[in-house]
């Protein structure tokens, strides 16, 4: 038995690179396994741990990503396993911060490229690798359109929820960080999202990679504005611009988000959707093992 195994979701972006997957896996001897159906990946990467595969690879989107790592998590394997990535999915937003941006780089990589230890989130009992986000209803992140959050990243689904905004509730929530050490929280009111990066830094473009072995998320929370015209080319530029009024950044170790509505919150953890009325988000440090590319940065600099 080989050391590497994908673990391939033949349904992740166009879903036309089985065989391609297929065809370069038997050429450098990788175990292959596909998911045949739904919340089928988790169980995948946690019997391939228990095979004893010490490189696991997520061949897919970012929710393929995410549920790699949940497996990973779910087996204790962080010491034992080491993560790759093939970006099959339709944005690919994590792989593309490492440095991965296709496949023959994924290959590549998982061949000769480096590795480094990075951080991991925490959403209460889960994690996350790229970003936890609050404040998105169902259809903004159904309805952003491919094209856009290749384009323009994690904001793409922002922006789709401030283009709907007319139909959105703001959130009524209250935020505490590690920082928060004279009794009161670090911000509290009505926000439209707010977004925590693990590795995205959330500047303008929406592709600037954060750091992540620093022990820190970026956090940036947008307030709920005025209505402006949101339909506009420049909409990113103006509104998420690092001088903008209508937008708190600050970096943190650990966060509890509450809400003050008797609903919960629907938080998006890599794509990934759950509802909770209060979540506890927390850095494991340097605890994930990964393949990265050429092009990752292990200390990039501010946006």
């Amino acid at each position: 038995m080989g050391e590497t195994v994908i673990i391939h979701n033949p349904e992740s972006g166009s879903g036309s690179h089985t065989e391609t997957v297929r065809a370069r896996a038997d050429l450098l001897g990788y175990a292959l396994e596909q998911s045949e159906r739904e919340g089928e990946i988790v169980t995948l990467t946690e019997e391939a741990i228990e095979a004893g595969y010490s490189t696991i690879v997520a061949g897919g989107g970012d929710g393929t990503v995410n549920e790699v790592v949940r497996g990973i998590d779910g087996a204790d394997a962080f010491d034992d396993v080491t993560l790759g990535i093939l970006p099959l999915g339709t944005g690919n937003n994590f792989a593309k911060q490492i440095g991965i941006t296709d496949i023959e780089t994924a290959f590549t990589a998982l061949e000769d490229g480096s590795r480094r230890t990075v951080d991991l989130g925490m959403a209460t009992d889960r994690p996350f690798v790229n970003s936890c986000v609050a404040g998105f209803t169902a259809e903004s992140v159904d309805d952003t359109s491919g094209a856009l959050k290749s384009r323009i990243g994690g904001l793409a689904y922002v922006l789709t929820t401030l283009r709907t905004v007319t139909e959105f509730d703001p959130l009524r929530l209250t935020i505490d960080d590690e920082g928060s050490d004279d009794g009161e929280p670090r911000w509290s009111g009505e926000a439209l999202c707010v977004v925590v990066g693990n590795g995205r830094q959330f500047a303008a473009d929406g592709t600037t990679q954060a750091d992540m072995e620093d022990g820190r998320f970026e956090v940036m929370i947008v307030r709920d504005v005025p209505a402006i015209d949101l339909m506009g080319d420049t909409v990113l530029e103006r509104l998420f611009g690092r001088d903008s009024a209508h937008i708190e950044r600050f970096q943190a170790a650990s966060l509890d988000i509450e809400t003050d509505s008797s609903d919960p919150v629907r938080f998006s953890l890599d794509g990934e959707v759950i509802e909770e009325r209060e979540l506890a988000l927390t850095v494991r440090s340097n605890v994930l093992r990964l393949v990265v590319g050429e092009e990752y940065d292990p200390a990039p600099t501010d946006a």
